[in-house]
């Protein structure tokens, strides 16, 4: 009876006392045990090719562009690996930037220490954050480590360095990641530009193939520094737990591509946005990219062309949940992959003629114009809109009490008229593109052309 009763107070207390109920071994547990920089609320990606990025292809030249991408609304700078490319198995004349020899040097094709200094100065000055490109996984053959400490590579079955496994990635050797000086060594350097050049975080490439650990571990110590802001090229949840803000959608961006070439339609996206909204913590950011250095929107016609999809599908990446970026290039429609190997240019002569440059701009500006569509636990949930053709049409609020967003995207080559189902999306709206005053009722029909796409605004600042 006494244990009765002391159960029985025990269960009172603890449904009146926040300290007692918190100690519940039931109650659900933050996941995400970071703080994401302020300034990644509204952040847009843009990613500069330093060796294609001019005709110079150095840091001093690439400042000459900051007024323009200030005026486009990017706001992180990711450089790609800045450092001095290796000699030995080297692919092509002037080799992999992924091919690292010095993790403490500059690459002097791209100028001097002092030159990349500039360079992070005047972006800071005109309110750019910088982002270097890490590759941790893998040196080039001639680092100096491979001769100072053999011993922290990978063997081979014969006892030889050896390249990652199954890819072709001949111009480099694998570090082991079970020697506490792998850690020490690369961990110090990612620590050296934060300190002395003013870093403010990193892409960290195949961030999968090195130890989250690691990557913990890491984030901890520059966060002794100051506030970094950190992206993964990997595909997982669990490192945006305590190391990293960001991973690839790789599955959105290999999606989509089925979808403009017709090999899918748009419910495709569906099993996407139900694993980001049900798998996925909301704090951690996704970036939903439509070309990088691997892949180009326009090139060829066949694996990488989004042909007349692309405006639709570059909108959908701006306004969708997910973190926004911009590929060297992209804006200006250049064509073609740029050669990863050899010197090569990004055609910017049709920059008077692309369409594309006002398009993201103005996405940019109607994005921070609505904080729904910041980014991560900023942002808002995107709701399904039920319609009755969903095979073409893929339509989507993201609302809170101030603000709403409804987009509407025929991801289908024919028009589509269709009805919507509920009285979710009504409202009274402005029109992205054209600035009318919109209204949309309960079970109205709406019509798009072929890839057409209707972004509408309420209540946004």
């Amino acid at each position: 009876m006494l244990k009765t009763l002391a159960s029985a107070l025990a269960l009172a207390l603890a449904a009146t006392n926040p300290a007692s109920a918190a100690a519940d071994p039931w109650a659900p547990k933050p996941y995400v045990d970071l703080t994401h920089p302020s300034w990644t609320k509204d952040a847009v990606l843009y990613q500069i090719n330093t060796r294609h990025f001019t005709p110079e292809g150095t840091f001093r030249a690439a400042e000459d562009h900051l007024p323009r991408l200030k005026k486009i609304g990017v706001d992180v700078l990711w450089l790609m690996p800045i450092h001095p490319i290796g000699k030995e198995n080297r692919k092509g004349a002037l080799g992999s930037p992924y091919s690292v020899q010095d993790y403490y040097a500059v690459n002097p094709e791209f100028g001097t220490l002092a030159d990349l200094k500039h360079f992070v100065d005047a972006a800071h000055a005109q309110g750019f954050r910088v982002i270097l490109d890490l590759v941790a996984n893998h040196t080039a053959w001639d680092n100096q480590l491979a001769k100072q400490h053999p011993d922290w590579y990978e063997k081979d079955w014969k006892g030889d360095f050896h390249p990652t496994p199954w890819w072709d990635w001949s111009d480099v050797i694998d570090l082991d990641w079970r020697k506490p000086g792998v850690r020490k060594h690369v961990g110090e350097a990612m620590e050296y530009w934060v300190r002395e050049v003013g870093i403010d975080g990193y892409r960290a490439d195949v961030a999968g193939y090195v130890p989250l650990d690691f990557w913990e571990t890491e984030r901890t110590r520059l966060e002794a520094i100051r506030p970094v802001f950190m992206l993964a090229e990997w595909k997982s949840s669990e490192l945006t737990r305590r190391a990293f803000d960001a991973v690839y959608s790789w599955d959105w961006h290999v999606m989509i591509k089925q979808i403009a070439k017709g090999q899918a339609d748009a419910t495709a996206l569906y099993g996407y946005y139900a694993e980001n909204e049900s798998a996925w913590p909301k704090e951690a950011m996704r970036l939903t990219y439509i070309e990088n250095h691997d892949s180009n929107a326009w090139e060829g016609t066949t694996a990488e062309n989004f042909g007349p999809a692309l405006p639709a599908f570059v909108a959908l990446s701006f306004t969708g949940e997910g973190l926004s970026m911009i590929h060297n290039g992209q804006e200006v429609c250049n064509e073609k992959r740029l050669a990863f190997f050899e010197k090569d240019r990004i055609d910017w002569s049709k920059g008077n003629d692309c369409a594309m440059g006002s398009l993201l701009q103005n996405l940019i500006s109607f994005r921070k114009a609505n904080p729904v569509l910041a980014n991560g636990q900023w942002g808002a949930r995107m709701v399904k809109v039920e319609n009755d053709k969903p095979q073409q049409l893929f339509s989507w609020v993201r609302q809170d009490g101030k603000n709403k967003v409804l987009g509407l995207f025929n991801l289908s080559a024919k028009p589509v008229t269709a009805k919507l189902a509920d009285a979710l999306p009504a409202g009274t709206y402005t029109e992205f593109g054209s600035g009318k005053v919109v209204t949309i009722g309960a079970q109205d029909t709406v019509e798009l052309p072929a890839w057409g796409y209707r972004l509408l605004a309420n209540g946004g600042r």
